[in-house]
């Protein structure tokens, strides 16, 4: 009996039907074929069927996708499978069935980001594959790293702690939401930069505001310079599509657990081929791992299935498609932003450029702090967004709906912020 096979009777269901849990997309897929993205994006009828293949609350309304995403049902029946196979006997079947399954995952992933597989990790967020590098990474007193106020506070708070241990200096820039131009963004993380940057740490899209950075030419120009340049993709893998390998980035990082809807507990780590050697892992892992990515993957027992179901979540992604996904996502924020950019009170946070944004969006409401709003929002129309906060530059509160999310939902949310402007 092979390994599908043998899954197959754990739940006594053929495999054929668990493999093929995926149909509610693909004949969505049939009635949509030759249309535009665009056209596609505002298709209530096609999104409709999409919102099927989860298993969600239809009485709350979760516009905070950016923080930990629903995974399909696809994808938590695999995660099922697998915890059960695990369970059957772990030290056999998690070394010889699903250890080697990590390769092939790690292959696919490799070919969402454009790069080789030999340059990603598995990891189980964002924060430990930067922190793995920011810890990693050799630096001296005096040294400098550059980032800004509205990177993630984990990883600003990684940095603090070398500069309390190890004497490095980090300086952190400021820039207004939204800001004005692409060039801006460039103008002033390069404003902060002397002889002594060793490092650039940025986001390639903020968990604030969703405002996306001009990576490729703050990459080039920091490559220039013999710096080294570490992106925070917490929020941007499997989002909208791009090359890792033409940020021109040293290191990227992100969570699958987001925007590609794997199980939480997934990440991945990209590291240039020619800085693995350069990097120490997080957690000791031999010598003989010194020029291979997976010394990062070196962190002792980690619940596999958990990593297993992640190629369901690939699947589920590549059925919806890329593009569409995409589409879909920079138009339901778009239409938020409209509905609420009239109303008095009202502050946007986030640009209507799509060049600068796409599923994420925040705004401000006079009146309201941010905890406030995502407290009246739950109470009254049990509509869940996240309060962000930027101390001494402004709060905000951040919407950010999933190709799950209706339009219907999406108006009762304006509606909600025309009452709460209206009463105040």
């Amino acid at each position: 009996m092979d390994r599908r096979s043998f899954v197959a009777t754990l739940s006594g269901t053929p495999f054929a039907l668990t493999a093929n849990a995926i149909p509610v997309v693909r004949e969505a897929n049939r009635d949509i074929i030759g249309q535009l993205c665009d056209e596609i994006a505002g298709d209530e009828s096609y999104w409709r069927r999409i919102r099927q293949a989860f298993a969600l609350d239809v009485n709350h309304i979760n516009l905070n996708s950016g923080s930990v995403s629903p995974a399909p049902r696809v994808v938590a029946d695999a995660m099922s499978r697998y915890w059960t196979l695990t369970n059957m006997s772990p030290s056999y079947y998690v070394d010889e069935l699903l250890y080697p399954e990590v390769e092939v995952i790690r292959r696919r992933l490799a070919a969402i980001a454009d790069c080789s597989a030999e340059e990603i990790a598995l990891t189980r967020n964002t924060s430990e594959s930067l922190q793995t590098v920011q810890f990693g990474l050799t630096l001296r007193r005096g040294d400098e790293i550059v980032s800004t106020t509205q990177d993630y506070p984990r990883m600003i708070n990684a940095w603090q702690q070398r500069a309390r241990r190890d004497g490095v200096v980090l300086k952190l820039v400021q820039f207004p939401t939204p800001p004005p131009s692409m060039s801006s963004l460039y103008d002033q993380i390069f404003s902060a930069v002397t002889s002594r940057t060793k490092v650039l740490l940025i986001c390639h899209m903020t968990y604030t505001t969703g405002q996306i950075f001009p990576v490729r030419q703050i990459c080039e120009e920091a490559r220039r310079r013999g710096i080294i340049t570490l992106v925070d993709g917490g929020h941007t893998f499997a989002q909208f599509p791009f090359s890792v390998s033409l940020l021109g980035c040293d290191v990227y990082a992100s969570s699958l657990h987001k925007w590609l809807c794997a199980p939480v507990g997934n990440g991945l780590l990209y590291v240039r081929k020619s800085m693995i050697p350069q990097i120490w892992p997080l957690l000791a892992a031999p010598q003989s791992l010194d020029n291979d990515i997976r010394k990062f993957e070196a962190i002792g027992t980690y619940p596999l299935a958990l990593r297993a179901a992640v190629g369901d979540s690939l699947d589920f992604h590549a059925e919806i498609g890329a593009e569409r996904k995409a589409a879909r996502l920079g138009y339901l924020r778009e239409r938020w932003m409209r509905g609420v950019e009239q109303i008095p009170g009202v502050t946007l946070r986030t640009s209507f450029d799509p060049t600068h944004a796409c599923a994420i969006g925040a705004m401000s409401l006079a009146a309201y702090s941010a905890q406030q709003l995502t407290d009246e929002l739950h109470r009254r129309w049990r509509i869940h967004v996240r309060p962000r906060f930027v101390e001494g530059e402004f709060d905000c509160i951040r919407i950010t709906p999933n190709v799950f999310s209706t339009t219907d939902e999406i108006d009762l949310f304006v509606e909600a912020i025309r009452t709460l402007a209206g009463a105040r």
